[in-house]
């Protein structure tokens, strides 16, 4: 496996317009997520990004930057421009999408997510949390997967995880059904993917399908073609940015991390 890690980038956010430049502790957002990916040590990292101040900020920072078309309908399209752009001769045969607003992402985590591509089987692989907040799991912007992990530990315990288990379907919905159980596993799903090379070029050459546009949730695009994604389980759920509260409280993490 030879991975290459593309961190796609926007200014345009609904709720935080110019987010991936938003100051943390006097560096650009976009430039904590792109060391957290390096930290991985999985391979080369560059953020895909749609404007030159973005790019700009980038590389004043020692990155790698490559300058995608605006208008892409989705962070998968820009990483796949990047990618061509950057490798043409197809050296990288797997991609790790990674989102541009988590600076606090656990490096670990794009280590874990090449863990179900060692089964050639599986065209795509992303991660899932157990959910353990209970108001989680009604909350419609906390994404479902329905898995079925063997033998998976119960909240809270030590046990050993189990491997990585076929995504079924993924859902803004409580599933699959907890029967009345509020202690009946459920698992809120964390978007980072690994790509087969070829499945991320079939991927986004693929219309936008029927439950995709319902759930609005462009993982089932995949699914609903035949495509198989398998899924990790990890400890916890990175923090993302999309609100200014949000990026105060990432403020203040790293200011008391001493970051």
């Amino acid at each position: 496996m030879s991975p290459i890690v593309l961190i796609p980038a926007r200014m345009q956010a609904n709720r935080l317009p110019g987010k991936p430049l938003a100051d943390i502790q006097g560096v650009p957002m976009i430039v904590w997520v792109l060391r957290r990916a390096v930290d991985a040590g999985i391979g080369p990292v560059a953020v895909a990004c749609a404007e030159p101040e973005i790019a700009r900020a980038v590389e004043e920072n020692g990155g790698r930057a490559v300058l995608t078309r605006p208008g892409h309908p989705s962070g998968s399209d820009r990483i796949f421009e990047a990618l061509e752009a950057i490798d043409p001769d197809g050296a990288y045969d797997t991609v790790v999408n990674l989102q541009g607003d988590w600076p606090t992402v656990d490096p670990g985590m794009l280590r874990a997510v090449l863990a179900p591509l060692e089964n050639p089987a599986v065209d795509i692989a992303t991660l899932a949390a157990r959910i353990t907040e209970p108001s989680e799991r009604d909350n419609p912007n906390v994404v479902k997967a329905a898995i079925a992990f063997e033998s998976a530990p119960s909240a809270g315990s030590s046990d050993e995880a189990p491997g990585p288990a076929r995504a079924l379907y993924f859902s803004r919905a409580n599933v699959p059904w907890d029967g009345g159980d509020p202690e009946a596993p459920l698992y809120h799903h964390i978007g980072i993917y690994a790509y087969r090379r070829e499945a991320l070029a079939r991927f986004i050459a693929l219309p936008v399908s029927a439950l995709e546009k319902r759930e609005r949730l462009e993982q089932l695009r995949a699914l609903e073609a035949g495509m198989r994604i398998d899924v990790g389980l990890v400890d916890t759920v990175p923090f993302g940015i999309d609100t200014p509260a949000d990026l105060e409280r990432a403020r203040a993490s790293f200011a008391g991390d001493g970051a």
